[in-house]
């Protein structure tokens, strides 16, 4: 696995045990540096690209949570990835009762 998906899921890991210990993570957008040094920037407006690009990072996270998600968005170069948990209720319930949370999607269709 590259580091740039490394960071990705240790990112998102920690952000979920962070949940699970009753701590409300903020938006936090982590931006790591061409020779390893990180930057963290709290709830920040800007699209993550153009603070990649700002601060010369290689490497460029964004934590949120909204609707009892938590999503990581990271970027390296033209790479990208998208990390969302379940929700929390979902995860309690998977971890305090042993059954895995079942999704049902409806499927989408496009018009022709």
């Amino acid at each position: 696995m590259s580091r740039f998906l490394e960071n990705a899921a240790k990112l998102l890991d920690a952000a979920e045990c962070a949940v699970q210990s009753g701590n409300a993570p903020s938006h936090m957008t982590i931006l790591v540096g061409c020779e390893g040094g990180i930057r963290m920037i709290a709830d920040s407006d800007w699209p993550l690209d153009s603070l990649q690009a700002h601060h010369g990072a290689s490497m460029a996270y964004r934590v949120t949570q909204q609707n009892e998600k938590i999503r990581l968005e990271g970027r390296e170069g033209q790479r990208t990835c998208v990390f969302e948990s379940p929700k929390v209720a979902d995860a309690a319930r998977f971890i305090l009762g042993g059954v895995a949370p079942i999704r049902y999607l409806s499927p989408v269709y496009a018009a022709a």
